[in-house]
């Protein structure tokens, strides 16, 4: 082991005593209570079986971006790691062997490295690259993302980023402006692919009735979003007593404060759950399922992206594109920048310029996407026997 191995190992050891006891409380939260004791306790997390390809991903979107990469791949044994618990849900229907990334330092006995390990977006776990690469392993940053707001943070650190990258045999990056970024960190093999979020199959799982109304659906969204967008639909409704929205907001353990929000800020009209009623015969519907998004794209006229009326970075907007929603979302958009070149007649807007953005969207129309990608040099590549 080199002693910066040695140093940055027994400095997570630190950090791991130091915030074991909040570990341990949050353990007993609902949103962590599979991941937390998986990644830092190894619970019922144990190490790979023989695998070709190891691919790490962070979370759901990034697990859906690799299915159809995963289907090219044919009979090629895979693994997949993933941090959240959602990630790991969406992965499992991809892959027979799939497990949580456990913290750095338990890689050193935990790591089975197979033939390739491919690390998606912007998972810089040093001890992953450094492990993988000294045990023979070819290591492959895919989909590689530098955003333009977080690269001065990267540059500041840009001895450490250059000894993790120098892990990496190849880094497929999604535009010409993250390759600039990479290479100003000192990273070497660096190439342009693009997005692999575009060649997903982006499908409805299941068919519901298109209600005879304007229906708009709030995606995807987050803390401090649902409030300026209810009161944007209820200025809206003003004008269009019929219309009716759907808040799926982002992540689950919100389901009840965002239903509380509602009907705190519009007690004046009908609200219901989505587990007591899919009728979309109330005017605003707080959805409390996963897996439905895509479901609704399909029926709705208007999608309000979430993600970036906060300064979060924003969400996918092939999805909400691909079904012709007219889509709105906000300004912070630093992580989908790249996608968003790509998604034709989107609205950008502030929070109080939503209740506009919705009139607006009656005389534009349907956003598209009219861009694709070929997966199969990448296929090449990670199928070649060097």
């Amino acid at each position: 082991m080199k002693v910066f191995d040695l140093f940055y190992t027994l400095l997570a050891v630190i950090l791991f005593i130091a915030a074991f006891p909040f570990l341990l409380l949050l353990s007993f939260k609902k949103k962590y209570r599979h991941s937390i004791p998986a990644r830092f306790f190894l619970w019922k997390n144990p190490s790979f079986k023989p695998h070709d390809i190891w691919f790490h991903v962070c979370s759901l979107g990034e697990a859906k971006a690799i299915a159809p990469l995963i289907e090219l791949l044919g009979d090629t044994k895979i693994a997949i790691t993933t941090i959240t618990h959602t990630g790991y849900e969406a992965a499992s229907k991809y892959a027979g062997q799939v497990r949580y990334l456990p913290y750095e330092f338990w890689l050193w006995i935990w790591a089975r490295t197979p033939k390739i390990v491919v690390v998606l977006e912007a998972e810089f776990w040093y001890l992953l690259f450094r492990i993988a690469h000294a045990r023979g392993s070819r290591v492959v940053a895919l989909n590689a993302r530098i955003s333009e707001r977080s690269f001065p943070k990267y540059y500041r650190m840009r001895w450490f980023y250059k000894r993790l990258l120098s892990q990496c045999d190849r880094i497929f990056c999604q535009s010409t402006e993250d390759m600039v970024r990479f290479i100003a960190l000192g990273a070497a093999n660096v190439e342009v692919l693009g997005n692999i979020k575009l060649a997903q199959k982006i499908v409805a799982t299941k068919e519901y009735p298109k209600p005879a109304c304007t229906l708009i659906v709030a995606a995807s969204t987050h803390e401090g979003e649902e409030e300026p967008i209810v009161n944007g639909f209820l200025a809206y409704k003003e004008h269009n007593p019929d219309a009716k929205l759907l808040v799926v907001p982002r992540h689950p353990e919100r389901f009840e404060k965002v239903f509380g929000l509602i009907q705190k800020t519009a007690p004046h009209i009908s609200c219901v759950r989505w587990s007591d009623s899919q009728k979309f015969q109330s005017d605003i519907t707080l959805v409390d399922a996963m897996g439905e998004l895509n479901n609704l794209y399909a029926i709705s006229d208007v999608a309000i992206l979430g993600g970036a009326f906060a300064p979060v970075g924003g969400h996918n907007p092939l999805e909400p594109a691909t079904f012709g929603c007219k889509i709105i979302t906000g300004e912070h958009i630093f992580s989908q920048r790249e996608l968003l070149k790509y998604v034709h007649h989107v609205q950008f807007v502030a929070p109080e310029g939503i209740s506009k953005a919705l009139a607006d969207a009656q005389t534009l129309p349907p956003s598209h996407v009219d861009e694709t990608i070929d997966l199969n040099r990448l296929v090449d590549y990670l199928k070649t026997e060097n």
